[in-house]
């Protein structure tokens, strides 16, 4: 990525809260509104092209040097301000001394990277051991209390996802609260490539292991990665 002139390096990329520090707050330049940093997407700049111009890319991990540009918007808010031509007038505020290519399946290139930053992050959780697999396990573990986040394949049924659901409000003393795992925008083929386990259709994260320096251990590294993708797809019902 690139930094535009008279920008300095990490001018807007801040360091995870310490214990008693509120969460960094960003501005969509879209909806004006102030929004979790974690919940919303940087975009970033790519370095000049012969021609001077810079292409708007998604920055996911929020890691690319120089200004970035906060999206807190849903994919069908992004395209309708594309195609009236908001969006383009946001990032030319937002990067004032370049000249961007904004390309037109940027939605699709947000939606892409967020859910390859998901799967990414649930293969790093499997490998630590933080990620449980099988039905039965999950009920086990569920029920007690061990399951900090529940979560199912796009393509699970409903009689096995009501099941596990059952044994996690249980675990979690939530019984009649009519608490259930979330449904992801994902099937058992694309869990089951990133995991690197054959039919995976619903997976918990473990509770253990919880600690301030990583922002609540695995269930909010995954939590994360989770919600950004569901309201960026609407699934959230367009809130931050």
């Amino acid at each position: 990525m690139r930094t535009p002139p008279n920008e300095r390096l990490t001018s807007d990329i801040a360091e995870a809260p310490g214990a008693g520090k509120p969460a960094p707050e960003r501005k969509c330049i879209l909806s004006g509104e102030h929004g979790a940093r974690d919940m919303l997407v940087r975009l970033a700049i790519s370095p000049a092209h012969a021609d001077g111009s810079c292409d708007v890319l998604p920055d996911p991990h929020a890691k690319a040097p120089g200004r970035g540009a906060w999206l807190g918007v849903t994919r069908a808010q992004l395209e309708e301000a594309m195609s009236k031509g908001r969006l383009r007038g946001a990032l030319a505020r937002a990067y004032k001394s370049a000249a961007l290519n904004v390309p037109e399946d940027l939605p699709q290139r947000i939606e892409d990277a967020l859910t390859r930053t998901l799967l990414d992050r649930l293969g790093l959780e499997m490998r630590s051991g933080t990620i449980i697999l099988g039905s039965d396990r999950i009920a086990e573990q569920a029920r007690a209390g061990t399951i900090a986040v529940l979560l199912h394949a796009a393509d699970a049924s409903e009689g096995g996802a009501s099941k596990l659901d059952q044994a996690w409000r249980v675990g979690s003393e939530n019984e009649g609260s009519g608490m259930r795992g979330i449904r992801l925008p994902l099937d058992r083929a694309a869990l089951s490539v990133a995991l690197g386990r054959d039919n995976v259709v619903h997976l918990g994260v473990s509770s253990r292991g919880s600690d301030a320096k990583y922002g609540g251990g695995a269930a909010a590294r995954v939590g994360t990665a989770v919600r950004r993708l569901l309201h960026y797809s609407g699934a959230l019902g367009g809130a931050p």
